[in-house]
């Protein structure tokens, strides 16, 4: 369980190769070594990179899972792996695809590639990780979604539909698990500097993976459900979420 000063024992990322993911591990781990478990595509390049970054951050010991998210039939056991040492006390959902924006609407097989990925892979680990917090009766969900679910617009509305469906879904799969001792945190961050973000121009209130990092850890010490990252981004949104439609397709974002 998550101790006293706030220090997991076990920590799983889904996504393991993710630099948000990555630097969320590594902020837990200030506090104190835990066993990591990194979940990630059985040819992702990065791997053993992240392995040997969370190692060098103070990880007890790092155990690498094949994990393809679009492979739901393989979730089953890769969830039974994952637990297969014991007790996870925090799933960090950090897995997903950006794709081109105007490419995926008009190229069925990349749509629904994204689609399956960031939504539906995410909604199956979900329910299969969220039930073994249920049965052990404590466990910390941190889904990272973004500011582009939270009101879909026109220039990555496939990308933000996605974002939007699994945003609906863990803050509700955290209501029904409440009460069996889980949590669960969804972040909401608008452009984080990462290698995904690399190809696009910088927007306004763009954060660095660290700041989300420190973010969602002190979120979790105060018990929080939803955070933005920047913050600031929560007012931003609270106006948009209000443009009629109208104005809002004809906003330059």
């Amino acid at each position: 369980m998550i101790n006293a000063v706030g220090a997991p024992q076990s920590i799983l990322v889904l996504g393991g190769t993710s630099e948000i993911g990555l630097a969320i591990t590594a902020e837990f781990l200030r506090r104190g070594p835990a066993r990591v478990i990194l979940a990630a595509l059985a040819d992702d390049p990065g791997r053993e990179a992240a392995a040997a970054a969370m190692r060098e951050a103070g990880a007890a010991e790092v155990e690498l899972l094949d994990f393809d998210a679009a492979d739901f039939d393989s979730h089953p056991a890769v969830v039974d792996a994952a637990f297969a040492g014991g007790d996870v006390d925090v799933c960090i959902v950090a897995f997903g695809l950006l794709g081109e924006a105007e490419e995926l609407w008009r190229d069925q097989r990349k749509a629904v590639q994204i689609a399956q990925v960031n939504y539906t892979g995410a909604v199956s680990m979900g329910v299969l990780v969220g039930e073994r917090f249920r049965r052990q009766g404590h466990g910390q969900f941190i889904a990272m979604s973004s500011v582009a679910g939270e009101r879909v617009r026109r220039s990555n509305f496939v990308y933000g539909s996605t974002k939007a469906g699994l945003d609906g879904f863990y803050l509700c799969l955290g209501e029904a698990l409440e009460e069996y001792g889980v949590r669960t945190l969804v972040i909401r961050p608008g452009q984080v500097r990462t290698r995904m973000s690399a190809g696009v121009a910088e927007a306004p209130l763009t954060v660095d993976k660290e700041e989300v990092a420190k973010l969602a850890v002190a979120s979790v010490d105060k018990g929080r459900r939803l955070v933005w990252a920047p913050p600031a981004f929560q007012a931003v949104m609270m106006v948009l979420k209000h443009i009629p439609r109208p104005i809002f397709r004809r906003l330059p974002i």
